[in-house]
């Protein structure tokens, strides 16, 4: 079958990314034997014009659109991202009578509202790759669809519960200007290629998407496998990376016998990561180093501990502290992030919050006023418990938690932080 596969994401955000799972999704097609083009709208001026030349030249059997960002998390005012995906759907029906198939993380956390939002025909929650072959075999064979793991209809729902892969090697990474490729617009640009070396999160933050994308079964690739996967994106001219796992320090043994395998294969390459601020010595921070992490992501999210236990993490602010001391003596960069306004929060807590972030003195700090209310989390129920939210929102339309008489306040208060700190940013 011919396969024409959409990243409907436009949005740079923090930086541009690459689509990692539609590359994904487009390796484990091919695999199944089937003929694949990859089309990516991030850049592109005219996007309906370039899907209409895809459809008429290339005429696919089924289409797979990618979802990856439904808002941009931001709560005044928030800016919801799905209505030129909706356009781009219809678009696709009025010159095609492929069947539509939507996924993505974005999508994974809303299956079925975002499913009936945007029109498509099916969609598919979680990680696709065997879930899409089996869909296209029983579209293919005119089959029910009922048996795939993670598939929604509209009207019908989910057929089948998720099916989170013990083992994720044997779903084999894109490689290298065959399954992504930066699109022309950004050549010539740094550009961090997405790589993920394990998925799924245990952590259960109160706030977190994570576990209706990826699960809270952490799973690991063979670093071998890994490493030979570097080497070919190194071979073709990338040496810039963002490995997107979740936690990148978990688990320890993990981390540290990965970043030995970058060192021992010499790749040279430069990289960033997220780092849980939680069980991390100086030599796993010495590896890290040694292996060409540059910058991480440290995700502390608040200068308070009873924030900190609110929010459901396991770190201290002396652990913050002191991985953030290592990563400055081994030269590591740091972008940290602050949430503000959740569950209990003061203006008390919050200023800690401020105080403390600013006492790290990091090379880059992000403050978000306002906690994105995602489904199945802890903090959309205490916000139904609380009267924030009914019971029956879908929460697809953005919803955002904060503490009742603080967002004022905290908006005059972090504007005025920003305001006299050049490396922060809200």
């Amino acid at each position: 079958m011919k396969i024409l596969l959409i990243s409907a994401n436009t949005e740079t955000m923090n930086m541009p990314v690459l689509p990692l799972g539609l590359a994904s999704i487009a390796r484990a097609a091919q695999d199944a034997g089937h003929s694949v083009k990859v089309i990516n709208l991030m850049g592109d001026d005219d996007a309906l014009k370039t899907i209409e030349e895809a459809l008429d030249t290339f005429d696919p059997h089924a289409i797979g659109i990618s979802v990856r960002n439904i808002d941009d998390q931001v709560m005044d005012p928030p800016h919801f991202l799905l209505e030129p995906v909706r356009d781009i759907i219809a678009f696709c029906k009025t010159r095609s009578r492929a069947p539509i198939v939507i996924g993505g993380a974005g999508y994974s956390i809303f299956p079925q509202a975002a499913l009936d939002y945007l029109g498509a025909d099916m969609g598919i929650q979680g990680e696709g790759e065997n879930s899409f072959v089996a869909a296209l075999k029983r579209i293919e064979n005119d089959a029910p669809l009922s048996d795939v793991p993670g598939l929604y209809l509209p009207g019908k729902g989910l057929q089948l519960p998720i099916d989170v892969h013990a083992k994720i090697d044997p779903q084999r990474p894109p490689l290298p200007g065959v399954h992504m490729t930066i699109p022309a617009t950004f050549s010539g640009q740094p550009f961090y290629i997405p790589f993920q070396t394990r998925r799924g999160c245990p952590m259960n933050c109160s706030y977190c998407s994570t576990g209706s994308i990826e699960g809270t079964i952490l799973r690991k690739r063979s670093i071998p496998d890994v490493v030979e996967t570097l080497a070919l994106y190194k071979k073709a001219g990338f040496d810039h990376f963002f490995f997107v796992d979740n936690t990148f320090n978990f688990p320890y043994s993990y981390a540290t016998a990965l970043c030995d395998a970058i060192i021992a294969k010499k790749l040279s390459i430069f990289w960033r990561c997220i780092l849980y601020p939680w069980k991390i010595d100086d030599a796993l921070v010495e590896k890290l180093a040694a292996a060409g992490c540059t910058d991480v992501s440290l995700g502390f999210e608040s200068g308070s501990i009873e924030t900190l236990k609110q929010l459901n993490k396991k770190y201290t602010l002396d652990d913050v502290r002191r991985i953030s001391a290592m990563l400055k003596k081994h030269g590591v960069k740091q972008i940290g992030f602050l949430l503000l306004g959740g569950v209990g929060e003061t203006r008390d807590t919050a200023m800690e919050s401020l105080e403390f972030a600013d006492s790290l003195d990091l090379d880059t700090m992000q403050i978000t006023v306002g906690i994105r209310i995602y489904p199945n989390t802890p903090l959309a129920r205490q916000a139904v418990e609380q009267g924030g939210i009914e019971a029956t929102d879908d929460l697809l339309m953005p919803k955002f938690y904060i503490q009742k008489g603080l967002k004022d306040w905290l908006h005059e208060t972090t504007a005025a932080w920003v305001a006299a700190r050049l490396s922060w940013d809200g």
